[in-house]
């Protein structure tokens, strides 16, 4: 379900480059660019802390009340993380109306378990963590709920899940989310005797790439 809109403060800059967003970063704040419909970019800093909390709880808009300036409704369009990927760089944000159509990617939060996947030798593979949808701007869901004790048979699809009103996927309906394999019975023996009491199924996570870090 969507959620109210956070807002942050953001203050101008007028001062590019590497040096200078160094600095801001080692002050706490993050570079960032506001852009879209079809007015200028602002460059603009934003409280680190302040803004990753509400990242990390699924926010995809957000207020940035410019100091000394306007409010923007903006969505999230990119995170730039570091070389190492462990810390975010730079943020680029883009002004939206809450009616508009727009793309985002959100999170999949999994809970129960498949029965097929009780069975011995199964494993558990999990193809995507977040899936591309389209929906009004003022109805991005924080996160869509997977429940997997509904699954029927070895495979859930997008096709399969169930969507909050006015969302649909961009992703292709026969798209993957969830497949679950069979080892074969003499290496399930084994790695039962290397795992004894093994109650969960094994889960393969395939890991996203992280962004490339700006420069």
């Amino acid at each position: 379900m969507a959620h109210e809109t956070p807002t942050i403060t953001a203050h101008t800059r007028d001062r590019l480059g590497t040096r200078y967003a160094r600095r801001l970063r080692s002050a706490g704040r993050l570079p960032a660019v506001i852009y879209g419909h079809q007015q200028d970019p602002i460059s603009v800093s934003v409280d680190e802390k302040e803004t990753l909390i509400h990242l990390r709880r699924g926010a995809h808009l957000l207020n940035v009340k410019i100091e000394g300036g306007p409010t923007e409704t903006c969505l999230v369009k990119d995170v730039q993380f570091g070389y190492l990927g462990d810390n975010v760089v730079h943020l680029d944000f883009t002004r939206v109306d809450l009616e508009e159509e727009v793309e985002v990617a959100v999170h999949l939060h999994f809970v129960g378990q498949p029965e097929e996947a009780k069975k011995p030798g199964a494993v558990l593979n999990t193809h995507m963590t977040e899936l591309e949808v389209i929906c009004k701007a003022g109805e991005i869901p924080s996160e869509i709920k997977v429940d997997l004790s509904k699954m029927v048979g070895e495979t859930l699809t997008v096709a399969d899940l169930v969507l909050p009103p006015g969302v649909r996927a961009a992703e292709s309906p026969e798209s993957f989310v969830v497949h679950i394999t069979f080892v074969a019975e003499e290496e399930a023996v084994g790695e039962q005797a290397e795992v004894a009491g093994a109650a969960e199924p094994e889960v393969i996570t395939e890991k996203k790439a992280e962004p490339a870090a700006e420069e």
